[in-house]
């Protein structure tokens, strides 16, 4: 089987494409499993209220 170096580099990309795909469903499933009960990040601990930067 006849590979090009332009074949390789398209295997790699869609390998990458698929993987950071894959990477961003788990945390979305993650993030959203962390925060059932949560009514946003920070619900709990307001802690830069009122401060100015």
């Amino acid at each position: 089987m006849y590979t090009d170096a332009v074949v390789i580099a398209g295997i790699v990309t869609v390998l990458l494409m698929v993987g950071f795909f894959i990477g961003v469903g788990i945390f979305v499933l993650k993030d959203s499993k962390h925060q059932l009960g949560d009514h946003g990040r920070h619900s709990e601990t307001p802690s830069h209220n009122g401060r100015k930067h």
